[in-house]
């Protein structure tokens, strides 16, 4: 089990308010329907050319929410997304011409989105379970042999996967601010201090959490209106998963990282604020096939940040995993 020590209670309503936008920001018109419809953070399938939406159903029951786009044939990458956020995290992969030519599946995790959310904490804390939605997606999507692209918690997703079922099926890896070891000492102040607060009974205090935690995840801060979609994607998240995940005996990752025969990508933003730099260091020293990417310009989510180097980037080495 990860122990972390209860840090000193910060002020209430600073980040909180800066993510909604009530501090140091103009008033704004509500927007039109068709500035809404053309806002990054508000497209939807709809203003993707045949991006199809189904539900695959998991080991234990889950339902998970399926996205998939482009031609079943082409080279295949598996986005997996971190804590508190959903397939949405991805539109601007998603939405990049220069991705168009491959065949790109999303999903929600457990306990988040449009997925099921079991409320009991064995749903998250067993590391299995994580690795049984990946292989039930890739069945459902009947992917060949996908390049799997992991933020946050969706590194610790992968490496369940790789724990429970090898690397033979995939073609690459692509870890992006990964969580591949639960050692405190990986981790940023920031992420301490969410951790002590979001498992809080108080509503106040988790709702506080939760925006100071979004607003961490950011060196290039999103728009308002992206701001406040994330905020609504982060309040749907299932209470359980944060306290499950930390009950969780499956601590370090690594090794299978380390035995995985294929290339790795290990993605970093420069001024992350929540995972150090030493995560991906560390995969790097046991991965034989490796490489580290650092984005100069973003923190925490340099896909978001910086998404035409991010998406060239993926292009390229998911096209030389497939070639390999």
């Amino acid at each position: 089990m990860l122990t972390l020590s209860k840090p000193p209670k910060s002020a209430k309503f600073g980040l909180f308010a800066i993510a909604l936008g009530l501090l140091a920001l103009p008033a704004m018109p509500a927007p039109t329907f068709a500035q809404t419809q053309a806002s990054p953070a508000l497209s939807t399938s709809q203003t993707t050319v045949n991006r199809e939406s189904f539900r695959v159903t998991s080991s234990d029951g889950t339902s998970l929410a399926v996205t998939a786009q482009g031609a079943p044939g082409a080279p295949e990458i598996l986005l997996i997304h971190g804590l508190r956020q959903s397939h949405l995290s991805w539109e601007k992969q998603l939405n990049d011409p220069s991705l168009s030519g491959f065949r790109i599946v999303t999903f929600d995790l457990r306990g988040h989105g449009n997925s099921d959310k079991p409320v009991t904490l064995d749903a998250y804390s067993d590391a299995n379970r994580w690795a049984e939605d990946v292989q039930a997606v890739i069945k459902g999507a009947k992917l060949r042999r996908p390049v799997l692209v992991g933020w946050s918690l969706g590194g610790y997703v992968v490496g369940a996967y790789l724990q429970k079922y090898g690397g033979s099926a995939l073609a690459g890896i692509d870890l992006v601010d990964p969580v591949s070891n639960l050692s405190p000492d990986l981790f940023y102040k920031e992420t301490i201090d969410f951790i002590a607060t979001t498992t809080s009974k108080n509503l106040e205090t988790r709702a506080v959490a939760t925006a100071d935690f979004l607003a961490a995840c950011f060196h290039q801060a999103p728009t308002p209106a992206e701001m406040r979609e994330m905020l609504v994607i982060n309040g749907m998240t299932e209470p359980a998963v944060y306290e499950g995940v930390l009950k969780t005996e499956t601590t370090n990752l690594e090794p299978y990282f380390a035995a995985f025969k294929g290339p790795i990508l290990l993605s970093q933003g420069r001024h992350d604020r929540l995972v150090k730099m030493d995560m991906i260091e560390r995969l790097k020293a046991v991965a034989p096939d490796s490489e580290i990417s650092v984005f100069e310009n973003s923190g925490h989510s340099p896909f978001f940040e910086e998404p035409a180097r991010f998406n060239a980037e993926l292009a390229s080495f998911v096209t030389r995993a497939n070639a390999r």
